[in-house]
This record gives C-alpha cells, structure tokens and sequence, in this order.
C-alpha cells in the first residue's frame, strides 16, 4: 500500500513539473541563449560627413525596435533575426499575435488565433467554434480543449500537424486550416 502510494504521489509531482516546464517559454535548456547586450547611443560612432567612412552602415541600415517590439523599419509583425532573439532582459522578444481567416464547414465558422514570442508558438485560441446544436457544441469543446492554449497540441507541436478529435473531423479540419494559414502569415 505503501509503495503505491508513494508511486501515485512521485507520478503526480512528475507530471506537474513537466508541465510548469513546458508551459513556460524559454525555461527549457536549448532555449537558453546567452543575452546580447543591446547597442547604446554611447557604443554607436560619432556620424561623419563623409560617406565612404562607414559603407557598410550606408547599404544596410538595422531596423531598430521600440518599448513595444515593434519595428521601425516596416519589417512585418513577427522578427526571426536570432539577434533580436537574444537581445536579453532589458529588451524582451516582441510577442506578435496572428488571426487565421474565418474558415467555414457545414457545421460553423471556426477561426483561430496564435501568439508568437520570436517565431514560437506559445498560445492558440479558437475565436469562433460551431455552437449551433448541443452536440455541435460539445464536440467544438473537445477540439477547443484539445488543441488551444499554453499547453495544447498546437503548441506542443508547433504545427498544424494536429491529430483530429474523434467524432468532430469537420470541425478539427477547419482548425487546422485556419491554424496553418495563421502561421503561414508568422513566417
């Protein structure tokens, strides 16, 4: 009884730190990068009046990035330069949130929505679900359930490689079309 006990009581602790690890963004230990030091007006050199002084600076300007994340330089609303994926905890990697067209089947609407941190899904949301019937309705829940959120299968796989949900084909189709689209749009 004992040891049963203390099987049942190690499983629970088990699962529950794999999941606050999982849950949570760059804990784990391939997304640990060594942060970079953001340049400071004081780092940059004095601007010269000459040109040929600095080409380099002259052909390919940075695009520089505000307290939001967003970017200057009209470079879309996701950043994938590794650069500003270690940029470190003085600037944090912008969070862009992507909506996924409206995709309709015989049973509803269904429309999704992820957020980004760098280029990593780290939340999908269903927005719309077919609730026109009960059953319609319970079945929208266990897609919703299965595949949304922090710890869902669409982050965990960061696809929309998804498996469908037994008895709600339709409905987990139109949620992987609008998911794929959605990142389609992140990349």
């Amino acid at each position: 009884m004992r040891r049963a006990f203390f099987a049942i009581t190690g499983l629970a602790a088990g699962t529950t730190a794999l999941v606050v690890l999982k849950a949570a963004p760059g804990t784990g230990h391939l997304d640990q990068a060594v942060p970079i030091a953001a340049p400071s007006a004081a780092d940059e050199p004095a601007p010269t009046t000459s040109p040929e002084a600095t080409p380099s600076k002259a052909r390919s300007p940075k695009p520089t990035r505000s307290a939001t994340g967003a970017s200057r330089s009209g470079a879309g609303a996701a950043s994938k330069s590794p650069a500003a994926a270690r940029s470190g905890a003085a600037d944090p990697q912008p969070t862009s949130t992507i909506l996924g067209p409206v995709v309709t089947n015989e049973f509803g609407d269904v429309q999704v929505r992820i957020n980004l941190v760098g280029d990593r899904i780290v939340n999908a949301a269903a927005l719309r679900l077919p609730r026109r019937t009960a059953q319609s309705d319970q079945r929208s829940d266990q897609v919703d359930s299965r595949y949304s959120g922090t710890v869902g299968m669409v982050v965990e796989r960061q696809s929309a490689d998804l498996d469908t949900v037994s008895g709600a084909t339709a409905t987990s189709d139109a949620y992987r079309r609008s998911l794929q689209a959605a990142i389609d749009q992140a990349r």
